[in-house]
């Protein structure tokens, strides 16, 4: 391997250039969660509906879908993979200078209130980040032994749900600092929202130019001569003709669709079924530490399953599975206590966390066996949410957190396996279907109105998400061992 290919490995992983993909995982996630705290602003604010609210979630979520679409029709026009062609820091570079254009929106958006301005600011830094997400996941997979590949997901991961963590807090700060003893929240100026993403803009460049003299590999070896190892990959030609990633693309949009409602719908279940000792309607000032526990619960449960990438001992491997969910718990903790926020109500959530633990031990690193437990887990939490009020119930939906963690690595390990040179066609299309963020948020959002569901039981779109997610892990399992790939073999491998 040299610093500008990387080729298939069987050693350990990559960490110099590893340190620096995993990056851009954090501006990923700081936006995306800063997205929930914006929803209640703007709807205050310009007296949105709450599915008028959402579309700042789907404005950037489909923008995953357009850049991939794009990504698609101008490799196919061009004859070759972009990212084959241009190189995968360089598109990483590329995508973060589209995300800082995006941002200078946020400007004139603040200044003038404009809902319109907002979302197309939103967009474009998806449209960024779509590029981003195509190079760096399949980078991050095959930096080291591709057994261990869902297992560096799950740490990249962490490092974007330290970015979930942190972005709530200080957005909130930025918007609601100067108005704390507002108890409603609903005389919030937007115009304090404009600086934050500014800032922000000039990271994405700073990241850029780091990244363009980075040692990250531009090119990646992909097998393709039809071996991987001893097994022979089975070339049809196109990636749409493997099972795998046709149900996989479903349970990518699924997936990310639950992630991401039962966040950004929280703040409005909160206000409608949570009062304040007074008796009065949760602030909307005051929701931001509970959208932040709901992504720290992300970062927590990927800190856990990203031990098996360390190569540590079993022994040492099953004491840190233990020991990193409270890690990454105390980092919450930590952040909102110097944000000046009462974490005294958050201790109660560390007993929620060993239902977590024991869905890893029992999942033994396999990434289909994980992807059903947690499946089954984020029902569990789903259901007692919506029998529940209060705080019970917000505890329960923010635990939906840590089952779906380890939900990304796992569905994009299972559905790039076996692709061989496809895998970066088949990256493209699963990123594509992130736009399930915006759409099943939209959906929820519409269920959401009081003459149909109602907020609490919109929630019933989460069960029939993680439903299909059970389906695939156990559909999956079974394509898999067709085309010889077995993750509880001793010698299996990832396939990609």
């Amino acid at each position: 391997m040299t610093q500008d290919v990387l080729q298939h490995s069987t050693g350990s992983t990559k960490w110099s250039q590893f340190g620096v993909l995993i990056s851009v995982f954090f501006f990923w996630g700081f936006v995306a969660a800063s997205n929930d705290i914006l929803i209640p602003v703007f709807k205050d604010k310009l007296h949105l509906a709450q599915w008028q609210s959402q579309m700042i979630s789907f404005a950037f979520y489909v923008a995953y879908t357009v850049g991939s679409i794009i990504y698609f029709f101008i490799s196919k026009a061009s004859g070759g993979d972009i990212l084959n062609r241009m190189g995968y820091k360089n598109g990483i570079s590329l995508g973060l200078v589209i995300s800082a254009l995006g941002t200078l929106l946020f400007y004139p958006a603040a200044q003038s209130a404009s809902f319109p301005l907002l979302i197309t600011g939103l967009f474009i830094v998806g449209l960024g980040f779509s590029l981003q997400q195509t190079a760096a996941n399949p980078l991050a997979i095959v930096m080291g032994d591709p057994k261990t590949g869902s297992q560096r997901l799950s740490l990249a991961g962490g490092i974007n749900n330290f970015g979930t963590t942190i972005g709530p807090v200080l957005v909130s700060f930025a918007i609601f600092g100067a108005i704390s003893s507002d108890e409603g929240g609903a005389t919030a100026s937007i115009e304090s929202v404009k600086m934050p993403y500014l800032i922000l803009g000039a990271v994405f460049i700073l990241a850029a130019i780091i990244f363009k003299f980075s040692s990250v590999p531009n090119k990646i070896d992909i097998v393709e001569e039809g071996v991987e190892g001893t097994r022979v990959l089975e070339d049809r030609g196109s990636p749409l003709k493997y099972g795998q990633l046709i149900l996989g693309m479903l349970a990518i949009f699924i997936y990310v669709g639950v992630e991401v409602s039962t966040a950004s719908n929280l703040p409005e279940f909160m206000k409608e079924h949570v009062k304040t000792a007074s008796g009065l309607p949760f602030p909307t000032g005051n929701i931001a530490p509970f959208v932040s526990l709901y992504w720290a619960s992300l970062m927590i449960g990927r800190w856990t399953s990203s031990v098996g990438a360390f190569g540590v001992k079993k022994s040492t491997e099953q004491i840190l599975q233990i020991v990193m969910p409270y890690l990454a718990f105390g980092v919450f903790l930590l952040i909102n206590k110097i944000a000046n926020h009462d974490v005294t109500p958050f201790y109660v959530y560390a007993i929620v966390i060993i239902a977590m633990i024991i869905g890893t031990f029992l999942s033994k690193g396999n990434p289909a066996r994980q992807l059903l437990i947690f499946s089954l887990l984020g029902i569990t939490a789903l259901v007692i949410g919506m029998l529940n009020d209060g705080l019970t119930s917000v505890y329960a939906f923010i635990s939906v957190g840590l089952f779906c963690s380890t939900l990304w690595p796992c569905i994009f390990t299972l559905a790039i396996a076996g692709l061989g040179k496809h895998t970066n066609e088949g990256a493209s299309f699963l990123v594509m279907m992130i736009m399930g963020g915006g759409v099943i948020s939209l959906l929820q959002g519409f269920l959401a109105s009081n003459n149909l569901l109602g907020i609490k039981l919109s929630y019933l779109v989460g069960v029939a998400c993680f439903t299909y997610l059970a389906f695939y892990a156990i559909r999956v399992k079974g394509i898999l061992k067709s085309q010889g790939i077995d993750y509880d073999a001793p010698s299996s491998f990832s396939g990609h």
